[in-house]
């Protein structure tokens, strides 16, 4: 079959690999139809995230056609068109009975990213996502085995295209679950740092709960653009406005901020020539740069929700701060499978539109193109969706 392989940052090419396996009796193949390049496959990408090999098969977002079963498969059959959560949980441990998917205890063979681990178990682990998170290849490919059938994979109806239901696989729920974490309701206030795919999303959600007033930072004037006209959110773009937080102090109805922030940008945010130099020397695991701005944009006693991926050291995390204002943190993986019902049905009414964020389709066979135009934000990039067999957008020469 045909898969993204990783070959060194920047450089990930599709080739030939062996087709995948049933391994164990719970396993499912699936025919890929629609994969998408996300924000943490960036991190992949760019060299970021220890323990991903050449040759490892990135891909968190897919959905397809179940085409092989094992012999314990209950919950899917071979024909089913389901779309397939990044979170892979067993269901039966003491954190999947807590709806807590992404602390499944019994998936993940490695460590995670935690530093301090003492005698804890990991994550669950990922699809795509480096040995750290199991080494489980991804689906950014022809073909992928999906473990733990009977919990993840989840049925969609034929009539939604896959642009519509693909994103359920991940940066829906991520978004919904931020915006839960967020507390966010009729009347609140919101600031979405991050106008890429998880931001956006954000925004959707947020509108859709109720919020009355979104402030998004961002420095891609196109983005901020598109979630100006279509979320209605007051766009900050911090080229032109140093001090994104200050502004919206000034903003806000007696100076107090707003009531919760979502950071949808995480650990590879633009920092400081400090913070540059000790990740660099790998003295500093993440920029702290977007928490230190969403702590001083908040109220007091408002919420911290973490969407955004972070790893290791943060230099200048305000944490003071945090306590002086009585500030909430939530954050954490998304736990996909607590919330696939609820957005499908929101789809299903037209109440969510995931698919209008999506900018590019492209042949699985031109994602290393894919990647590129999305890490640069070329030809106005907000999401690509590859489809595997679909012919080339690359006129012939």
């Amino acid at each position: 079959m045909k898969a993204l392989t990783y070959h060194g940052p920047h450089r990930v090419r599709v080739e030939t690999v062996p087709d995948p396996i049933l391994e164990q009796p719970d396993d499912i193949i699936l025919r890929v139809t629609a994969t998408a390049i996300c924000g943490s496959d960036l991190h992949l990408y760019r060299g970021k995230i220890p323990g991903t090999d050449h040759g490892d098969i990135f891909g968190h977002e897919f959905m397809g056609e179940v085409v092989e079963a094992g012999s314990e498969v209950t919950n899917v059959k071979i024909g089913d068109r389901v779309v397939v959560p990044f979170v892979i949980a067993c269901g039966d441990c003491f954190f999947c009975h807590l709806h807590q998917y992404a602390a499944c205890e019994n998936t993940n063979s490695g460590r995670g990213a935690i530093l301090n681990k003492k005698n804890i178990t990991p994550p669950a682990a990922l699809f795509g996502y480096s040995k750290l998170y199991g080494g489980v290849p991804g689906g950014q490919a022809e073909y992928v085995r999906v473990p733990k059938a009977n919990v993840g994979p989840f049925k969609v109806p034929l009539a939604l295209p896959d642009e519509k239901v693909l994103f359920l696989s991940d940066i829906l729920p991520t978004a919904w679950q931020a915006v839960q974490n967020a507390g966010l309701d009729k009347g609140s206030s919101v600031a979405i740092f991050g106008a890429g795919p998880v931001g956006l999303l954000s925004a959707a959600c947020a509108r859709l709960v109720g919020a009355e007033e979104i402030f998004m930072i961002d420095h891609n004037a196109y983005r901020l653009e598109f979630a100006r006209q279509r979320y209605g959110v007051t766009p900050i773009n911090f080229d032109e406005i140093d001090d994104p937080a200050g502004w919206i102090i000034d903003h806000t109805q007696g100076h107090r901020g707003v009531d919760a922030v979502i950071d949808a940008v995480g650990f590879e945010a633009k920092g400081s020539l400090t913070e540059t130099v000790m990740s660099n020397l790998k003295l500093e695991g993440s920029s702290g740069k977007a928490l230190r701005q969403c702590i001083a944009a908040v109220r007091r006693g408002g919420v911290v929700s973490v969407p955004g991926v972070y790893a290791g050291f943060i230099h200048g995390f305000l944490f003071g701060d945090a306590f002086d204002k009585g500030l909430t943190f939530k954050m954490g993986q998304t736990h996909v499978q607590a919330y696939l019902p609820r957005l499908l049905s929101l789809i299903e009414q037209g109440l969510l539109t995931p698919e209008e964020i999506v900018t590019h389709h492209m042949p699985l066979e031109e994602a290393a193109r894919g990647y590129e135009i999305f890490e640069k934000r070329k030809e106005d990039c907000r999401k690509v969706i590859l489809v595997p067999g679909m012919a080339s957008t690359t006129p012939a020469t």
